[in-house]
């Protein structure tokens, strides 16, 4: 198989790390992002030229064109971009500020549409690619104190569902991958959380149990590196894909209410209708 260029945001740790390493140790070459390069110096020293790393704020969509820019100018190709890039708000949503909003939606919605949008005409030209975006099983189901994180998700699976009907005939893959919980630090240093009200604070109890239960065997980081390398070489790859065990029960219950829900209610969708 010939050596693929992938460009990766947020590689300094967690998944993002585990893919590049993924991706270097059979040969093919990546462009890494991060806010501090530092975090890759390990690898520059191992996999050499092979991996580029450019210090970048998803945020900056100037940064974003000239990043992507630069990961082809160095290798000549753009074969796998993973928007990855992101963290999680907690919060309620009477609890979140502006700022707390603004700032989740900026990163994990905008940061992704902007290194997308780089790097779809590289992929154009060449008629193939693949770009996968780091959604979560926040992104289709939702639950408390993470609202912003489930907005910023939502949107990120509706763009992208879009997209990947607009660049099918180009020869451009798109595929939402859906983590449940794992051993990263998500929910830890990286996460961000808002200035708590005290009515909240049983709710906020309840929630953290419902969410502990939910993750009560949380996935091991480095086991995706086989999964993913799967799903970018699959020569059909799918739009979503969950990466854990948990997720597919979740989604199953969830979607079982809403077609249910749904029907229940569909004499007032079509009285709704007018006739």
């Amino acid at each position: 198989m010939a050596a693929k260029t992938w460009f990766i945001t947020g590689t300094s740790k967690g998944f993002g790390r585990e893919w590049a390493i993924a991706a270097l140790e059979r040969g093919d070459r990546v462009a890494a992002t991060a806010r501090n390069t530092d975090t890759l110096k390990d690898l520059v020293e191992q996999y050499g030229d092979a991996i580029l790393p450019i210090e970048l704020d998803v945020n900056d969509r100037a940064a974003d064109f000239a990043a992507v820019q630069q990961a082809h100018e160095t290798f000549g190709s753009l074969d796998i971009v993973i928007n990855n890039a992101g963290y999680g708000q907690f919060g309620m949503i009477e609890e979140l500020s502006e700022e707390d909003a603004r700032a989740q939606i900026e990163t994990n919605v905008f940061g992704a549409l902007w290194v997308t949008q780089a790097a779809l005409p590289f992929m154009r030209a060449q008629g193939s690619g693949h770009i996968l975006q780091v959604s979560s099983i926040g992104g289709i189901s939702a639950f408390p104190n993470v609202g912003a994180y489930h907005a910023s998700k939502w949107a990120l699976e509706g763009f992208s569902q879009a997209l990947a009907q607009e660049v099918e005939d180009f020869g451009i893959h798109v595929t939402l991958i859906e983590p449940g919980g794992f051993s990263t630090d998500w929910s830890g240093p990286s996460a961000k959380k808002s200035t708590d009200i005290a009515a909240y604070d049983p709710i906020r109890d309840k929630a953290t149990k419902l969410r502990s239960a939910r993750q009560a065997t949380p996935g091991d980081p480095s086991a995706t590196r086989s999964a993913l390398l799967k799903v970018v070489d699959a020569e059909k790859p799918p739009l979503r894909v969950f990466f854990g065990e948990a997720p597919l029960e979740i989604a199953t219950k969830d979607y079982e209410s809403r077609l249910a829900s749904w029907r229940e209610w569909q004499p007032v969708a079509v009285e709704a209708h007018g006739g």
